[in-house]
């Protein structure tokens, strides 16, 4: 059993990956449970679609993706606020065509500008090519993120749940959502090595959700939302290092999906089967 656990380590690229994976699996559910309480669990994806553009652009240009994907991220986000704010459209119905476009005019990119682009890379990442440069990033990103939450964590708390009550009291609601775009951009940007623009939205949901049905604060949530990323993030790079055919990005989202149907089954105060049992 220990040599389970200890082989792994002996390699580089495991380390590398291990180390990733738990910065991921701590941040990714601390941002998404905000999204899952202020349901807006799609936001993160239509995000995570939007960053192609800005990647592609930064790849021909001979930039760091990370700005351009950024910067397209954010504009994703800024596109659904105005269509909101400036027509009767509905956010799912904004953040669908937005969704749609800007991942339409990512691929037209690629092909026009003829970057060399590892797609598969892209869309269902590569943990096991993590740098120590990717692992510095990524720290320095969670940290920052963690940090603001902490520190403004009544702040944001307060506009969670009373966005109107918030703005009336004098918090600026719209800085704060501007903050909270671009944590959600800096959060894919810095996942999409371990898992992809594809899964991170499982990730950024998975582990909250499992969370979500075990506690009832927020603050709870995303601690225990946090730990229960990092197993996940930790369980499927064993996987993927012991059972070579199986991905490390499909591999952690696998663990975190297994995760959450274990909670809805089992929690003690809202699982299905839990629930059943008290009823005899």
């Amino acid at each position: 059993m220990l040599d389970f656990l200890v082989d792994p380590w002996k390699y580089e690229f495991m380390r590398n990956a291990i180390a990733i994976g738990l910065l991921v699996g701590i941040l990714c559910p601390v941002v998404g449970s905000y999204l899952i309480v202020q349901r807006m669990a799609l936001y993160g994806d239509v995000i995570a679609h939007a960053v192609l553009p800005g990647l592609s652009l930064s790849f021909f240009l001979g930039i760091d993706i990370a700005i351009g994907a950024f910067i397209s991220g954010i504009l994703g986000a800024g596109t659904i606020s105005w269509i909101r704010s400036q027509s009767r459209v509905k956010v799912d119905a904004a953040m669908a065509l937005t969704f749609s476009s800007f991942f339409a005019v990512g691929v037209t990119l690629i092909a026009v500008l003829k970057n060399n682009i590892d797609l598969d890379s892209f869309l269902f990442g590569d943990i096991l090519g993590t740098t120590t440069l990717d692992i510095y990033r990524t720290a320095s990103v969670t940290g920052l993120i963690l940090t603001a939450v902490w520190l403004f964590y009544k702040e944001l708390l307060f506009y969670t749940f009373d966005r109107t009550g918030a703005e009336s009291v004098g918090l600026p609601v719209k800085v704060i959502h501007l903050g909270f775009m671009a944590a959600i951009t800096l959060t894919i940007i810095a996942s999409m090595q371990a898992v992809g623009v594809i899964l991170v939205i499982s990730l950024l949901v998975g582990p909250a959700l499992t969370a979500y049905l075990l506690v009832k604060e927020l603050h709870q949530m995303m601690i225990v939302g946090a730990i229960i990323g990092a197993i996940a993030s930790m369980g499927g790079v064993y996987i993927s290092f012991y059972l070579k055919n199986i991905p490390s990005g499909p591999a952690i989202v696998i663990v975190s999906s297994g995760l959450f149907i274990l909670a809805l089954l089992f929690s003690p105060s809202q699982g299905i089967l839990t629930q059943r049992f008290r009823t005899f």
